[in-house]
Formats: structure tokens, C-alpha cells, sequence
């Protein structure tokens, strides 16, 4: 999993050469600006921030008792094609839209995700943009921040200790040990703690019984904080949570356990956003972090909706490719929060194109034309895919001084004859100035498009049937096929009351299918569905396809290999 090079080091081996500097260098030159100062530019004072440091604070609950009635701004989200080893450059460009726009005199504001720990030690590396279109502090953001994915974790082992407590103190409840569904959770990339066994020893250590580890943005809890719409809604949704089912096949939940109130206690300050800025101080609102190719992948309700009373334009981004980030961001989140997105940026590379055309990743810097004709579906499946939700589309070439005119000539032509905006992007290497035609086509489809946006499936619609559109309208497949335990489990689950929910798809993210080999636009194939649960608190239910694991592994060479502090303090080696 998350075989991906991250597009800022990517460009920064290849395409300025090693005499430029790397992201990490930037960011620790940037002269930030005091956070109450970035504050005031959408109007936040300083007595309504909760201070981590100069440079970061959490916005209170008083910020939004004053704006709730505000009327919202436009809301733009950034998605890219399906990532490739080429690079694409999603959170760069957001980051750097985000700065153009102000560069324009817009009131903006960008909301994203907070990265893992897990990419950032293996291969992906952090989610701070690239090169001039970063938020800093970097290197906070990308390892411990504010605590929220401590205070995640912690409020996740928490409910997985009163539970085995409660089985081993008389299991009142009647818990079924064969069926304990809540698995324990940690923010590193471990493949040994997928599969453990706990409650080894003598009786007084717990019942012995198989259990399991999740990276904590696959946690229930990650999904919660990110959709929950206040501190009471969010103990609402922590009391639903299933953990496990009676010997009576019934389920047991955390308010069962009598564990919310504690759980609620851990994430009282993690459920409110983060306030940081970009390399030219424009306010960037960064809370929550669930994976889009095993979560929702999207950033939290409660900082969308912050920056939409505060900002003409919040620019955010959903994870991976369209066919996961963005379908989840505007069939799971719009839908329970009632967002409705003014417009879609959809990302691509010429290299990134080239590859899904054939072409081996050490040849990507010549000129293909052939290549680009075939790996150029990909792109069409996903702006055919946004249209489906009656979204306008801009289609933004993240550009590499490899790039041929022609290269770019034949995109432009492709994507104006599919009725999108399309504009060069240059914002890794100039910073919002790099963004300026992007900006003015995003301002342009703002004004003179306008967004008819409605989600893929109904609510009354069977689960199954959800997941089959989901399969065939946005993956393109033949058809869905279920191992017979994902079939129980499905009429479980409806047969429990959970039918109306929406779903979200776990698949991996490099391919329109659920095999990471079919590049370009995949056809005749079958979705592979193995495990079908339901995320009560979070409100959806998981389909699991593939081989996809929600415990990602290191790869032989880590990034964690290349990190290190120096004698004075400061981080090397994080990308």
C-alpha cells in the first residue's frame, strides 16, 4: 500500500535538480507570521484562539457561536486521476490555489486533512504541499501537531480496554469473544499487529482471543471527529459505536459499556480545528485525517464549515483519486453535512498520464505523444465521473520543466472538447503567482457556471445496489462480485436497521478497479467484495475489496531511514 512518490520530491530530484532546495529546506526558511495575525485576515480574534505555540492555535467554540448565521462562501474541492510513482501534486496545488486566490484580493481559505505518521515514516511522506505551496509549520504538522490523532488513538484503546475488562470482569453484557469487531489502533505503519493474539498468560491477564490493529485514520473514532458536527453530536456518534455481539447475535455498543463519556472527555479538544497558514500566510484550516483508499478520506465537517462562514472561497481536497477521495467527499460528507460544492478541480500530469499509457517511470521525461492519447482515459473516466454530480469541472495540468508544448497543447484540446476550464499550474515552483490562471478560471466557473449538485445514489436504495453503482457508475466495472461471508454480513446489517446508510468503498487507489496493476481506464472487470461492516457512529457502512488492508506495512527502505535531528535541534530528511 501507498506505493506513491510524493509529487514534491519528485520534483525536486527531477525537475530542478539537486541544487534546488527541498521542501523541508523551504519550509524552515519561511518567515510564518504570528498566528493571531493570520487570524485576523478572516476576522478571528485573538481571544477566540487556543493557543499551541506562535504558529498554531485551535479555533473555540466562541469563534463559532459569533458566525453561524453567516451566509456560506463558495466551496471548491481539489481531487486528482488516480496517483501514480509519476507524482500529481494534489495538496500543492490546493495549497497553492488557496495563495493565488488571495494573491487575486479573495478572502480564502484552504481546509485539509492532518497527515499520518504512517506515510510519513514509510514511502508517501507528510501532506504539506510542495516546494512555494506549503502550510507550515511543516515539520509540526506532519508529526505530532496539536495531538489529535494521540487523542484519537488514545480515545480508540480505551473503548478496546473496557471491553476486554468487561468480558474479563463477569462479561455481564454476554459478550461473544468469537465476535469482537472494535480492533485496536496505532498511527505507524505495522503489518505485524494486523493479526495479534492478546490475553496470553495466566487468567488474571484476560480471555486469550485473536484481535487486530488498524492505523488510527481507518479508525471509527477518525471518522466520527471528522463528521461530527459538535461536542454533543460527537457523543452521540461515540455511543453507537458497535463493538461486538452477544451471544444472542445482538449487537453490543460503547454506550453499553458505559465508555463514552471518558471517550469524549479524551477528544473534548481534538474535535476543535487547526489553524495554521501557508508560505504566504493565508489561513489553512487542517483537522482530521481518515485515508481515502480505507476511510472517507476527507477533512472535517466541523473546519469546512468554519471556513465556508469565514471565507468567500474555502478551497479543501479528499484523498487519492476522484474515483475515491472525491466520491466519498460529495457521496458521505456533502450528504450528512449538506455541503454542495460550487465547483471540482480535478489534477493531473502530463507524466502521470504518460505512465498510465505504458510508459516506464525512468522514460516519463520524453516527449510521448502516443502514450498521453493512451493513458489520457484515466482522466476522461474522472471528469465523466464529476459530471455525474452536476459539478462544474476545471481540469489543472501540474506542470514539469519536462513537459512538452505539444504535451500540453493535446491536454488542453482534450479536456475543452469534454466542456471543462483547463489551466497550467506552476505553483510547486512560484507560489501562488504560479497559480494565478488556475485561480482565474476557478473565479470564472464560480461566477458564470453554475453548480446543480446532487449525490450518485439515494438513501432508500439497498446496499447492495449502492455498491454496484458505485462500481459500475464511477469504477466502470462490469459487475460486483461477494464472497458468501460479505453477503451475510450484508443482510446483517440491513436486517439491523443500517440499510439507508451510504458506503464507503475501501479499494486500492492506483487503478479504477480493485487491482492495482490495470492502469488507464480498466474494463470488463468485477469489483471483489470480502468484508462488508457497519460504522454506526460514523453513519456508513465499509466495503472491502480486494486485498486492500487497514494495517499499511513499511516498505524494505523507509523514509523513516532518512530522517534525523541535528545537534541544534533541527529535523532533516522529512518530505
Amino acid at each position: 500500500m501507498y506505493q506513491v512518490v510524493k509529487h514534491n520530491k519528485q520534483q525536486t530530484e527531477e525537475r530542478m535538480g539537486n541544487a534546488m532546495k527541498t521542501d523541508i529546506q523551504i519550509a524552515q526558511e519561511a518567515q510564518m507570521a504570528h498566528i493571531r495575525d493570520v487570524a485576523k485576515v478572516v476576522g478571528i480574534g485573538e481571544d477566540e484562539l487556543e493557543f499551541y505555540g506562535k504558529y498554531k492555535a485551535k479555533l473555540s467554540d466562541e469563534v463559532w457561536e459569533r458566525i453561524k448565521d453567516r451566509p456560506d462562501g463558495k466551496l471548491v474541492l481539489v481531487t486528482a486521476i488516480n496517483p501514480t510513482p509519476a507524482g500529481e501534486g494534489k495538496t500543492t496545488t490546493t495549497v497553492g490555489l488557496g495563495q493565488a486566490l488571495a494573491k487575486l484580493n479573495k478572502k480564502a481559505i484552504i481546509a485539509l486533512r492532518e497527515p499520518s505518521l504512517g506515510p510519513c515514516f514509510g514511502i508517501k511522506g507528510g501532506a504539506a504541499g510542495g516546494g512555494y505551496a506549503q502550510v507550515v509549520p511543516m515539520e509540526d504538522l506532519n508529526l505530532h501537531f496539536t495531538g489529535d490523532f494521540h487523542a484519537i488513538t488514545s480515545a480508540n484503546n480505551l473503548l478496546a480496554a473496557m471491553l476486554d475488562n468487561h468480558i474479563q470482569q463477569g462479561n455481564a453484557l454476554q459478550i461473544d469473544p468469537r465476535q469482537v469487531v472494535w480492533k485496536r489502533c496505532l498511527d505507524m505503519n505495522d503489518r505485524n499487529l494486523r493479526n495479534i493474539v492478546v490475553g496470553l498468560g495466566n487468567k488474571m491477564d484476560g480471555m486469550v482471543r485473536e484481535d487486530h490493529f488498524v492505523i488510527t485514520v481507518a479508525s471509527e473514532i477518525m471518522a466520527i471527529l471528522c463528521l461530527a458536527e459538535d461536542i454533543q453530536d460527537l457523543k452521540k456518534r461515540l455511543g453507537r459505536i458497535i463493538v461486538a455481539y452477544n451471544f444472542s447475535g445482538e449487537p453490543v455498543t460503547a454506550e453499553d459499556l458505559k465508555a463514552t463519556g471518558a471517550m469524549t472527555a479524551l477528544l473534548k479538544d481534538a474535535v476543535k480545528p487547526n489553524l495554521i497558514q501557508t508560505l504566504e500566510h493565508t489561513p489553512a484550516l487542517v483537522h482530521g485525517g481518515p485515508f481515502a483508499n480505507i476511510a472517507h478520506g476527507c477533512n472535517s465537517v466541523r473546519a469546512t464549515r468554519m471556513a465556508l462562514k469565514l471565507s468567500d472561497i474555502t478551497v479543501t481536497e479528499a484523498g487519492f483519486g476522484a474515483d475515491l477521495g472525491a466520491e466519498k467527499f460529495l457521496d458521505i460528507k456533502c450528504r450528512k453535512a449538506g455541503f454542495c460544492p460550487d465547483a471540482v478541480v480535478l489534477v493531473a500530469t502530463v507524466r502521470a498520464l504518460k505512465y498510465n499509457g505504458g510508459v516506464a517511470k525512468e522514460d516519463l521525461g520524453k516527449e510521448n505523444l502516443e502514450a498521453l492519447k493512451k493513458g489520457i482515459v484515466n482522466l476522461e473516466k474522472h471528469i465523466e465521473n464529476i459530471k455525474k454530480y452536476q459539478v462544474p469541472v476545471v481540469v489543472t495540468l501540474n506542470s514539469f520543466v519536462t513537459d512538452t508544448e505539444a504535451e500540453n497543447e493535446y491536454i488542453r484540446k482534450f479536456c475543452e472538447e469534454k466542456g471543462c476550464e483547463f489551466a497550467l499550474s506552476e505553483v510547486w515552483e512560484k507560489g501562488g503567482e504560479g497559480g494565478i490562471a488556475l485561480a482565474r478560471k476557478v473565479l470564472d466557473t464560480l461566477e458564470n457556471k453554475e453548480s446543480h449538485f446532487h449525490t450518485l445514489y439515494p438513501d432508500e436504495m439497498s446496499l447492495e445496489d449502492k455498491i454496484e453503482t458505485i462500481a459500475k457508475e464511477i469504477y466502470g466495472a462490469r459487475g460486483v462480485v461477494y464472497e458468501p461471508a460479505a453477503k451475510k454480513q450484508l443482510a446483517k446489517i440491513t436486517s439491523m436497521g443500517f440499510g439507508s446508510l451510504p458506503i464507503c468503498m475501501a479499494k486500492n487507489q492506483y487503478s479504477l478497479s480493485d487491482d492495482a496493476k490495470k492502469l488507464g481506464r480498466p474494463t470488463d472487470f468485477d469489483i471483489h467484495i470480502r468484508e462488508v461492516y457497519v460504522s454506526a457512529g460514523a453513519g456508513f457502512v465499509v466495503a472491502l475489496t480486494g486485498a486492500i488492508m487497514t494495517m499499511p506495512g513499511l516498505p524494505k527502505v523507509p523514509a523513516a531511514n532518512g530522517i534525523d535531528v541535528t545537534d541544534d535541534g533541527k529535523i532533516t530528511g522529512l518530505f
